[in-house]
């Protein structure tokens, strides 16, 4: 997969005031009083926000990877996710992965045999083709000439095409712990770590800075930041709720963490969905100008108001089965 087809893989969106809120409230709608410790069911002191921001985040930073958590309808996981170059990765192998796939592999048999089918038209034509050969060479003469005016520009157009791979190659995009064209989802910051430490094969050991990780990690390093926790099990719910009850927040994140895993994992399917003038992109649009305020507010808010919750939400549906489908579970 190009890097190109990234489109917009990775749209972290900038946290203001309005979304921090909307975040917020969706979280924790009411507070306790200052004066009285927050408890929770066994009435033992609960961690702040403040405490959670406290963890030491260097090891994180000097390997330039972030552990993630996401929330999918069989469970939430955690896992690993970095940017790099495209130049600097290879991409997973999804070979294994597709052939256990009965529809890919029936899509398959039927491209082979269309592709059979052309060969077949070709071979007709090739008498055809052939006979005319001797006049294509005496235009080929004739053409020569005036080829030779378009050196030029063919050479500028080459440079550009040099240009556009180099800036594709220079495009950070996203890369997750993943193995054979699956996520690997663990269910405790302790598995994760046990995995990371065992020397098992992955796509991101491909790091330079993985064998850093792997001596250094422990599971209480383990603590996503709230930008790199994803709740794809409610954006369905949240989109047949209706217009008014959608939560730009959630659904915003969820767009972010999607297109990266499909990119990462290569699911042109759900790239496609979520890619430049789709509907989802759209609705995703429509969601960052509500949340922005002032004019592009406003007009956020009526785009929001012609988009089908009925559309958005099956789309969305199809989305989550499809990451949900190549998600690994582990322990």
């Amino acid at each position: 997969m190009c890097p190109e087809s990234l489109a917009g893989a990775s749209r972290r969106p900038v946290r203001n005031p309005t979304h921090t809120e909307v975040s917020v409230a969706r979280q924790s709608p009411q507070r306790p009083d200052a004066d009285e410790p927050e408890l929770d069911a066994t009435d033992g002191p609960v961690e702040t926000a403040a405490e959670r921001g406290t963890i030491d985040r260097s090891l994180w930073d000097e390997v330039r990877i972030d552990p993630v958590e996401i929330a999918l309808p069989a469970g939430t996981g955690f896992t690993l996710r970095a940017y790099r170059p495209a130049r600097e990765l290879t991409p997973t192998d999804v070979a294994e992965r597709d052939s256990d796939d009965p529809f890919l592999a029936r899509r398959q048999v039927v491209e082979t045999e269309d592709e059979d089918e052309e060969v077949v038209i070709l071979d007709e034509e090739f008498a055809a083709l052939t006979a005319e050969e001797d006049e294509d060479e005496e235009k080929a003469t004739r053409r020569k000439s005036a080829g030779d005016a378009t050196d030029s520009t063919d050479d500028e157009e080459s440079d550009e095409d040099a240009d556009e791979q180099d800036e594709a190659g220079d495009e950070e995009v996203p890369l997750f712990l993943t193995h054979k064209g699956r996520l690997l989802l663990f269910k405790s910051p302790e598995a994760l770590v046990s995995f990371i430490r065992s020397g098992a094969p992955n796509d991101m050991s491909q790091l330079d800075s993985w064998n850093e990780l792997s001596e250094r990690v422990e599971p209480a390093d383990v603590v996503p930041l709230d930008e790199d926790t994803y709740e794809l099990d409610l954006v369905v719910e949240n989109l047949r709720g209706g217009h008014d009850t959608w939560d730009p927040a959630l659904l915003i994140e969820a767009g972010e963490v999607a297109r990266d895993v499909a990119y990462a994992l290569r699911l042109p399917a759900v790239l496609d969905m979520l890619s430049a003038g789709s509907s989802l992109d759209d609705l995703d649009e429509a969601l960052r100008a509500s949340v922005n305020g002032g004019i592009g507010g406003f007009f956020g808010r009526r785009r929001l108001k012609k988009i089908g919750a009925q559309t958005a939400s099956l789309g969305w549906r199809t989305i989550v089965g499809k990451i949900s489908a190549v998600v690994d579970w582990r322990d």
